[in-house]
């Protein structure tokens, strides 16, 4: 059985781990919030597991742990910011309260960050926005690295280019996070890790065939991930996934022409004020209408009920944080390691839960 944590104890452990490897108080915060945030909503690739790697990256001089991003250009709805690898989790942040400032005013606002370091669980960032009244629109990729290749071919080109939305309803948030690819990196590293294999074929081997196995992934020369669609409709994801690069490189100004090295994102924020377009009240009673539509739709067998994208995980974390944070089995030894490395005093388990 995986254990359960209780959520405040972990956040004061991640904050502490992060204060003590040498964030500032606001960095080493955001970096925790965001990163729990990832497990409360059952998404654990990217939740606590990333602290390691983050801290790590921190002390190679890969993280940058001081200093403000640079302004590259601004106009009073538009900015692009150099984010000179400082925590993605704090980068995102900002972006959004400055985008959502300029909403305010305008109706929208965008930010687009160059160069900012890894930004965690993308679903993490749209609650809060939601609960503004605001739309949020949140996607990143990381040009150092790819692991997709385009339709039809066999070599990587983008990596798997998560697009994450959040908007209200008169009963809570909508909330999607979804990668342009079938998996991602991080999972198919933990199935190589566990010794199993996918439910179905959603990577290709360096030639090119279908694979369930995420050994394919590592070879050399390596395989890839197929896009979101598969075999089938593949070519529509990868589409989706050139969207994402244009958004994010292509605004920013920076991405795969110049080679860059390191872990890191290119981030593109976009926050609207529906208050600004048609109205809030109108809005609001046609994402509400959408939502009864949805959720009183008859299921289909194998289902209990239609549901719209995230009321699984607002689920899934009231749930956490009533009961405790069901943590994956992988990730206690993990931060078993930096409480010894950093001096930082692991909370107990509060008991046991079913894996996510």
């Amino acid at each position: 059985m995986a254990e359960r944590h209780d959520a405040a104890a972990l956040l004061r452990f991640a904050t502490g781990c992060a204060r003590a490897a040498g964030l500032p108080e606001e960095k080493a915060r955001d970096v925790a919030e965001v990163l729990l945030e990832g497990d409360l909503m059952g998404h654990d690739t990217h939740g606590l597991a990333l602290l390691t790697p983050y801290l790590d990256s921190l002390a190679s001089g890969d993280m940058a742990a001081a200093g403000e991003p640079e302004r590259v250009s601004a106009t009073p709805v538009a900015e692009t910011w150099d984010g000179r690898k400082l925590p993605g989790p704090w980068l995102v942040r900002r972006a959004i309260a400055t985008a959502e400032k300029a909403a305010g005013v305008f109706g929208l606002g965008a930010v687009s960050i160059a160069r900012s370091h890894h930004i965690g669980c993308l679903a993490a960032y749209g609650p809060p926005v939601a609960a503004n009244g605001h739309m949020l629109l949140l996607t990143c990729s990381d040009p150092a690295t790819a692991s997709v290749a385009p339709w039809g071919g066999t070599r990587r080109v983008i990596t798997p280019n998560p697009v994450a939305a959040a908007w209200p309803t008169p009963d809570g948030p909508v909330i999607l996070d979804v990668s342009m690819s079938i998996t991602t990196n991080g999972m198919t590293a933990r199935r190589r890790a566990e010794g199993t294999r996918f439910p179905g074929q959603w990577l290709l081997d360096a030639r090119g065939n279908p694979t369930d196995d995420p050994n394919a992934f590592f070879t050399d020369p390596a395989g890839t991930l197929l896009p979101l669609g598969g075999v089938e409709a593949g070519h529509k994801g990868f589409a989706l996934g050139l969207l994402v690069e244009a958004l994010t490189s292509g605004l920013a100004g920076h991405g795969r022409a110049e080679a860059p090295g390191g872990w890191g994102a290119n981030v593109f924020v976009l926050v609207l004020d529906p208050a600004k377009f048609g109205g809030a009240e109108r809005f609001l009673a046609e994402s509400g209408w959408m939502a009864g539509a949805v959720r009183g739709n008859p299921p289909r067998p194998g289902f209990d009920a239609a549901r719209l994208p995230g009321d699984g995980a607002m689920a899934r974390r009231a749930k956490a944080l009533a009961e405790g944070v069901t943590l994956h089995p992988a990730i206690p030894p993990m931060l078993g390691k930096l409480a010894e490395r950093y001096g930082v005093r692991l909370p107990a388990a509060i008991g046991a839960g079913s894996a996510s």
